[in-house]
C-alpha cells in the first residue's frame, strides 16, 4: 500500500520567502556597511579590494541581524575566517558556559598533568 507524501509546497514557498527577505536584508547593509567601512578586516586586519570583496562580511555585533542602524554602529567588517571564528566562541560559549566578555570560565579546571612529575623523572632518571 502506497504512502502518502505530505504537501510540502507551502512549506516551501514560505522558506523561498524567508530566503528572499534575508537575502534582500543583507544586501541593503551590507552595501551600507562596505561604504561606512574600510574595507579592512577588523581582527586580523586583512585589507581587501574589489576582486576578492566577497570574503568580507558584515559581522552583527550584539548577535542580532534584524539591529540594522543606519549609523553602522552594530556593525563590524570581518573577513571569512574571523567572522567564523567570532561565531564558534558564542557557540563554545553556550555550550561550556563560558563569558565571552572576560573569556573567564564558570567551572575552575582541578586536574593538574604535572601534579607528580617530580616522582616521575626521578624513577626515569634512576
Amino acid at each position: 500500500m502506497p504512502t502518502k507524501k505530505p504537501n510540502t509546497a507551502r512549506l516551501d514557498s514560505i522558506v523561498a520567502e524567508a530566503n528572499k527577505n534575508a537575502a534582500q536584508r543583507e544586501a541593503g547593509y551590507r552595501e551600507r556597511a562596505l561604504q561606512i567601512y574600510p574595507w579592512v578586516c577588523g581582527r586580523c586586519t586583512r585589507e581587501f579590494t574589489r576582486t576578492n570583496l566577497q570574503q568580507l562580511t558584515v559581522h552583527h555585533r550584539d548577535h542580532n541581524h534584524n539591529n540594522n542602524p543606519p549609523d553602522g554602529s552594530n556593525w563590524e567588517l570581518l573577513c571569512l575566517y574571523c567572522h567564523d571564528n567570532e561565531h564558534s566562541r558564542y557557540l563554545e560559549a553556550d555550550r561550556y558556559g563560558t563569558s565571552i566578555q572576560n573569556n573567564t570560565p564558570a567551572k575552575a579546571a582541578t586536574h593538574n598533568p604535572f601534579a607528580d612529575l617530580k616522582s616521575l623523572l626521578k624513577k626515569s632518571s634512576d
